[in-house]
């Protein structure tokens, strides 16, 4: 039996606490370090020479390395590898897969811990607790929980009848799995391979190029857990080119995907143009984007409600699909909610992430920074809406962007219903004997249902609440903020436009990536065709 995983404790990196010490000795070793970063593919590490540098986002004028870009024969031969290591890799047995799991975990958690914290602060700007939260203790739980359920998979087995044995086999899919990945999350970037790879699949796995400096740690603990070569050949480079090379294959078997609604509808298309060359239909999973809620009750604790607007909205820059974008509250409660949220917001710190005291650090690179900005002047172009808190924002050194509310009288206004990823919260306030029409507009407003909050004390309220926004979040959220999804415990998926809700983090994403195959053997056969009836 697989040990019962137990999530990894969160470090504090308070200050003196020697945690924090080593976390930023790594720091400094990595800014200093220079990393020549090459395509993972069978046993080669290779370096094709056309290469593009890595920066952290809050601070350009630092260079951490380069990446080498994968040409059209460079992911042929992605896909032959994993394709070559499909039949030894499939008929490992399954407790030496789970060591190799098992053992990255612990690596993860253990001696890599700061170093893949420390990339995720770098090259992704997350301040420490983000990195810390989201690099070792997701990535380790993810690792660590996947295995005690593909033990729980195997164990459920058919009922057996006299003198038949009856068994169900939980084979991987025929074929290859391209894994395709954010660059908002280590864990989940480390997780979407690794789930395939558990239950027996090969994969081309192709990171976001912001990210691609941190993907190079999970693939150095990987490897020294022990994953044969060829199981994950990691890739880099253009989307498109990537893209056609790999949907048009026939041994395409099923992707894992996590990134925009676009992107994935284009993905979806492109897989349904080539069906007919296909050797099975294949899975297509994918969680994407979200507009997401916190809906205030009057009876709200005024306290529980700024700590979950600003916490769920801010941290990471909002950089999270799950971040809180869009708030309803009430005329009643706003005057005290507002006093303690700007008194709160007045305190927050944006800057390096080398700079513990941050709270909040730079968004993941220039398009976002100009997409970002974009809505703020749009929302202040708009007669309809003030700018209360924030607005500002410059990249002359890095990517940075004030967290920013804005106030609202147009609940369908732009910023209200699309997605933006980044730190702008907007709020309209409604009457206070309005809150189930403000449930019904919630609902009505957005094409996403990802995650969502609603803060009440009263029991009427969120009753009502979780009643009529059944259907508006996959990951619902009651008296806390629209974030922070914990593996094993909260499994996390939306479905509408928000992905396929195949709840990454519990049982039920496993089950995508195998094709079951159900054995009856007759112990006792018969020996003549006549039945009873037939005398």
């Amino acid at each position: 039996m697989i040990p019962t995983p137990i999530n990894e404790p969160v470090y504090s990196y308070a200050p003196e606490t020697k945690e924090r010490e080593a976390l930023l000795k790594t720091y400094c070793e990595l800014k200093a370090a220079y990393y020549d970063i090459p395509l993972y593919i069978g046993s080669e590490q290779i370096k094709t020479g056309n290469t593009k540098t890595i920066h952290p986002p809050h601070e350009l004028k630092t260079t951490l390395g380069k990446y080498h870009l994968a040409d059209e024969k460079l992911v042929k031969k992605a896909i032959d590898s994993a394709l070559a290591a499909k039949e030894s890799w499939e008929f490992m047995p399954w407790e030496q897969k789970a060591a190799i799991f098992l053992k990255a975990a612990d690596l993860v958690a253990g001696p890599y811990r700061y170093k893949i914290n420390a990339a995720t602060m770098l090259c992704q700007s997350k301040s420490a607790h983000q990195a810390e939260i989201d690099a070792a203790c997701e990535f380790a739980d993810f690792l660590r929980y996947n295995v005690y359920f593909a033990e729980q998979i195997y164990h459920i087995q058919p009922v057996s009848s006299p003198g038949v044995w009856n068994r169900t086999e939980y084979r991987p899919l025929e074929g290859f799995i391209y894994a395709l990945t954010p660059f908002n999350f280590t864990a989940i970037a480390g997780n979407l391979p690794t789930v395939c790879a558990l239950m027996g699949n090969v994969v081309v796995w192709k990171p976001a190029d912001q990210q691609i400096y941190s993907a190079n740690i999970i693939m150095e603990i990987l490897k020294e857990a022990g994953l044969p070569d060829g199981v994950i050949n990691m890739i880099y480079g253009d989307g498109p080119m990537i893209g056609d090379i790999v949907f048009s294959h026939k041994e395409f078997a099923g992707i894992h995907f996590t990134g925009s609604t676009t992107v994935f509808k284009t993905i979806w298309k492109n897989i349904a143009n080539n069906l007919d060359k296909y050797s099975s239909y294949p899975r297509i999973v994918g969680e994407t984007g979200g507009k997401d809620f916190v809906i205030a009750h009057e009876s709200a604790d005024i306290d529980i409600l700024s700590t979950a607007l600003i916490r769920g909205s801010f941290e990471y820059q909002g950089q999270k699909c799950s971040a809180s974008s869009r708030a309803y509250i009430p005329k009643k409660i706003w005057e005290r909610t507002w006093g303690l949220m700007s008194q709160e917001l007045d305190t927050i710190a944006v800057g390096s992430t080398e700079d513990l005291g941050n709270f909040m650090n730079a968004v993941i690179d220039e398009k976002a920074f100009d997409k970002i900005t974009g809505y703020i002047e749009k929302a202040r172009s708009n007669p309809k809406n003030k700018i209360v808190f924030g607005g500002e924002y410059s990249k002359d050194e890095g990517y940075f962007i004030q967290p920013t509310v804005i106030l609202t009288t147009d609940p369908k206004s732009l910023t209200m219903v699309e997605e933006i990823f980044g730190p702008v919260l907007t709020v309209y306030l409604y009457e206070n004997e309005s809150f189930e029409e403000i449930l019904k507009l919630a609902d009505e407003t957005s094409d996403y249902s990802l995650t969502g909050a609603v803060i009440a004390q009263d029991r009427n309220a969120l009753a009502l609440a979780t009643k009529m926004l059944r259907n508006s979040a996959g990951n619902f959220y009651v008296n806390d903020k629209s974030t922070g999804a914990v593996v094993g415990q909260q499994p996390f998926g939306g479905a509408r436009m928000s992905g396929t809700n195949d709840k990454s983090g519990s049982m039920l994403n496993l089950l995508r990536w195998v094709s079951p195959r159900t054995v009856k053997e007759t112990l006792l056969s018969p020996k003549d065709y006549r039945y009873p009836f037939l005398g």
